[in-house]
C-alpha cells in the first residue's frame, strides 16, 4: 500500500515539475515576443509557473509551495535556458505558446485537485482549486504582458480545467487506481483544449447589442 502511495506522490511531483517547466516556457515565449530582456522574460516565466499554485496555497491557508522548495525557481531558469538555446523553434513558431500552455494547465489542474484533497477539503473545492492552479498563472502572465487574459476571453481555458477536475473527482468513486485517475484527468484537460482550438469551439460572449 505504501508503494502505491509513493508512486502516486511521485506522479504528482512529476506533474508539478513538468507543469512548471511548460508554463514557464509559455510565459518566456510571450515575453520574448514582446521583446523583454532575459531577466524580464525570466520573471514572466516564474510568475506564470508559480502564480496559480501560489493563489491556491494562500486560499488553502498553507505556505506557498515555492517558498519551501526553491527547485521551482531553478526549473523556471532551465526553461529560460531552454528557450534561449532553442529560440529558433520555441520563439519563432506561433504554436509553441499554445502547446506549452495547454500541457501546463492539464498537469497543474491535477496537482491542484490532489493538493486540495491532501489538505482535507471537500471535493467541490478541489475542483475549484484545480481550476485556480491551472488557469491563474496564465492570467497573471497575460496581465504582465498587457493583454486580455485567456480566462476572460471566449477560449476554452478555465472550462477545460473545470471539466478535468470534475472527471478527477468523479473517477474517485470508481475502482480506477488513483494514478490512472490523475493521468486521465490531465489528458481530458489537454484534449479538450486541443479539440476546442482545432474545431473553433468557444464559450459564448456577451455582446453590446442583441
Amino acid at each position: 500500500m505504501s508503494g502505491i502511495q509513493e508512486s502516486v506522490t511521485e506522479f504528482i511531483t512529476w506533474c508539478d515539475y513538468l507543469g512548471t517547466f511548460a508554463f514557464a516556457i509559455s510565459g518566456i515565449r510571450l515575453a520574448a515576443a514582446r521583446r523583454f530582456d532575459w531577466f524580464g522574460a525570466y520573471v514572466v516565466g516564474v510568475v506564470t509557473a508559480i502564480g496559480g499554485g501560489t493563489v491556491r496555497d494562500v486560499l488553502l491557508n498553507i505556505p506557498p509551495f515555492w517558498m519551501e522548495k526553491p527547485s521551482y525557481l531553478f526549473i523556471s531558469l532551465l526553461a529560460l535556458i531552454f528557450t534561449i538555446s532553442f529560440r529558433k523553434y520555441v520563439v519563432r513558431l506561433n504554436n509553441t505558446v499554445f502547446l506549452f500552455d495547454t500541457i501546463g494547465i492539464g498537469l497543474f489542474t491535477v496537482v491542484g485537485v490532489a493538493k486540495t484533497f491532501d489538505c482535507g477539503y471537500a471535493w467541490w473545492l478541489a475542483i475549484v482549486m484545480g481550476t485556480v492552479t491551472g488557469s491563474f498563472g496564465g492570467m497573471i502572465r497575460d496581465i504582465l504582458i498587457n493583454q486580455t487574459p485567456l480566462i476572460f476571453r471566449k477560449d476554452i481555458y478555465a472550462t477545460a480545467c473545470l471539466l478535468g477536475g470534475a472527471v478527477y473527482v468523479g473517477l474517485l468513486f470508481t475502482t480506477v487506481p488513483i494514478g490512472i485517475v490523475q493521468f486521465i484527468a490531465a489528458f481530458i484537460v489537454i484534449a479538450v483544449r486541443f479539440i476546442a482550438v482545432k474545431y473553433h469551439i468557444s464559450v459564448p460572449v456577451f455582446r453590446g447589442k442583441v
